[in-house]
């Protein structure tokens, strides 16, 4: 049996992880009571305890944890944005780096939420050297609004009277470094993101001008090479190429859901291509992401207890 510490329990990413151990045989959850939760020697005692501490904290504390962290063998997966392309961290995405490396890792940095949609995309497609790493990308996203921390939810759920939130707006987003580094690219993309009054979901777009791109890739090779580098997940879904849907559609009464689907839409020249990711901010993009680097690093069926 694996024993397992939550740090940061009491949040949206935390509650969801809890409500997919809860009641697995595998693991034991180690908890603090609400009182306890913050104390410092607490939190250190818990971590020492763990096989695997599972953070779900703001940036400084999840840093903070590591450090109290120190001296134990205890592996840790950090959910917040604080590890993501730092040294001696592997970034915990098992469909671009490879289900080993997360096996046999110590640390983990779960891969943000945007850039899960975003890297689904177009990493495999620069791998393939369909679209030049130095390409001048592009991505708009919309999510729900349960993945901007308390203060976000509390003003979307009081009544409010939003009904788009665009944000990022001076281009300087903090999951732009995980986007470049981990597709490989020579700068950063414009990234737009917005949140509307739906709990979860989301929907991530790459937009390419096709014939604007140096050899011009026709949107069957974008596809196939996508199919190839998801074949064998069993997470990830690529929907056929062929005719558009008239729409894509996000609820607002969505259930969890750990799944990813993506789609390549073209322009019937094949001149354009619309790369659209579908996931759920709190499942793959978060939560789910993370019961699935914990159930690799204890050698247990990637997608135990994940909702598909």
């Amino acid at each position: 049996m694996h024993r397992v510490f939550i740090d940061g329990a009491a949040g949206t990413t935390g509650l969801e992880i809890r409500a997919r151990l809860e009641g697995r045989g595998e693991f034991e959850l180690i908890l603090l009571d609400e009182a306890r939760r913050k104390d410092g020697a607490a939190r250190r005692a818990a971590l020492h305890a763990a096989d695997i501490a599972i953070l779900c904290l703001p940036d400084e504390a999840a840093k903070e944890a590591v450090r109290l962290a120190e001296g134990a063998a205890t592996r840790i997966i950090d959910a917040s944005s604080a590890h993501r392309v730092a040294p001696g961290w592997v970034y915990g995405f098992a469909e671009l780096v490879g289900r080993d490396a997360i096996a046999n890792a110590r640390f983990v940095s779960n891969p943000g939420c945007y850039p899960t949609g975003f890297l689904a995309l177009v990493a495999p497609l620069v791998r393939a050297g369909l679209i030049p790493a130095d390409w001048p990308f592009t991505v708009h996203a919309v999510s729900g609004y349960s993945g901007g921390g308390t203060a976000l939810i509390a003003r979307f759920e009081a009544e409010s009277d939003i009904a788009f939130r665009a944000y990022g707006l001076g281009l300087a987003h903090k999951h732009l470094p995980e986007m470049q580094a981990h597709a490989g690219l020579a700068r950063p993309p414009v990234f737009s993101p917005a949140v509307i009054p739906a709990h979860r979901g989301m929907v991530v777009e790459v937009p390419l001008a096709l014939a604007a791109i140096p050899g011009r890739p026709d949107p069957a090779a974008l596809h196939a090479a996508l199919a190839a580098a998801y074949a064998q997940s069993p997470v990830v879904r690529l929907a056929p190429l062929g005719p558009a849907p008239a729409e894509l559609l996000l609820s607002k009464s969505s259930a969890p859901w750990d799944g990813l689907h993506l789609h390549v839409f073209a322009a019937p020249d094949g001149a354009q291509a619309r790369l659209v990711a579908v996931l759920d901010n709190l499942g793959k993009g978060a939560s789910g992401a993370a019961i699935q680097n914990l159930n690799l690093m204890c050698g247990l069926p990637e997608t135990a207890g994940l909702v598909l």
